[in-house]
């Protein structure tokens, strides 16, 4: 199976609502799928072996997880159906960066598990696919639903959601934002009110916040230029825990004016960070492209 599609998402807005004892942080946020990402090839082989071909920088195979997700279903195959399961070799085609919010690890995770439920003709439902992503990361669920969503929780708790038609002009800062570094600030609010799907809708673009972004922008300052920088567009906002930072357009040719302006300010940097950005536009997608490998 060539050139499957691992998306990138944004969080159009992100509230932390709580902690649970256990010390995971409770959300509300909307997930959105963006015509961006990562492209996955697999080769299914007959010997059992999951093998990663090619490298990643700073990610050791057996950290990687496209291939504890195989390794994960493999299991699940083989308890189910009492028989070794197949093999496979992994390759991706990386777009994505590591740290930038874009959710690019579970999106690769997630599209490794729908990809070789198929493949390996494993025959596991949408949810039951979920419920092995969750072993991964509280985020590979949401690309395995396969659409928008008002997702609550630790983010596990999804409802589909009508977002806007439009186009996101995306800033890669060049910084890696660890996740648990943002979580664990003493400077993080955790008490936002919580809100109703209803709230969103009623005015998507620009709706609420992202209250892990004063803690990245304080911590990274490309982050807090880039928020400066594309917020002369529009409603600029931190994705995740960053590092990216996004601004939602209307029509393309804004979009394309506004990467225009961005590019010839990364060339006119001058010592100030800015000559480390990348930026590209993409399109709102209203489902994954995978969701047809998806079964109820």
């Amino acid at each position: 199976m060539a050139n499957c599609a691992a998306p990138a998402k944004l969080n159009l807005f992100l509230h932390v609502t709580g902690r649970r004892d256990d010390g995971y942080h409770l959300l509300q946020t909307v997930f959105q799928l963006l015509d961006h990402g990562d492209l996955m090839h697999f080769t299914r082989r007959d010997d059992g072996v999951v093998r990663r071909i090619g490298t990643l920088a700073g990610v050791a195979e057996a950290d990687d997880l496209t291939v504890r997700a195989a390794r994960l279903l493999q299991r699940e195959m083989a308890v189910r159906s009492g028989h070794p399961a197949p093999g496979v070799d992994i390759e991706i085609d990386k777009r994505l960066p590591m740290g930038g919010g874009l959710g690019g690890g579970s999106s690769d995770a997630a599209t490794t598990l729908l990809a070789l439920n198929r493949l390996w003709d494993a025959g596991l439902s949408r949810r039951e696919l979920m419920a092995l992503g969750l072993q991964l990361g509280a985020d590979v669920p949401f690309f395995i639903f396969g659409q928008n969503a008002f997702a609550e929780g630790i983010g596990e708790t999804l409802v589909a959601v009508d977002t806007p038609d439009c186009w996101y002009v995306v800033i890669e800062p060049g910084v890696i934002v660890p996740t648990a570094t943002i979580f664990s600030s003493t400077r993080l609010t955790r008490d936002s009110k919580a809100v109703r799907i209803a709230d969103f809708s009623r005015a998507p673009i620009g709706f609420g916040k992202n209250d892990l972004q004063d803690v990245a922008a304080a911590l990274h300052a490309p982050i807090a230029a880039a928020i400066d920088w594309l917020g002369k567009f529009g409603a600029a906002r931190m994705t995740g825990s960053g590092a990216c930072v996004f601004c939602a357009f209307g029509r393309e040719t804004d979009a394309e004016a506004a990467v225009r302006a961005t590019q010839a300010r990364i060339a006119g940097a001058a010592g100030d960070g800015a000559g480390q950005w990348q930026v590209w536009k993409a399109k709102a997608l209203k489902q994954h492209p995978l969701k047809n490998l998806q079964q109820s």
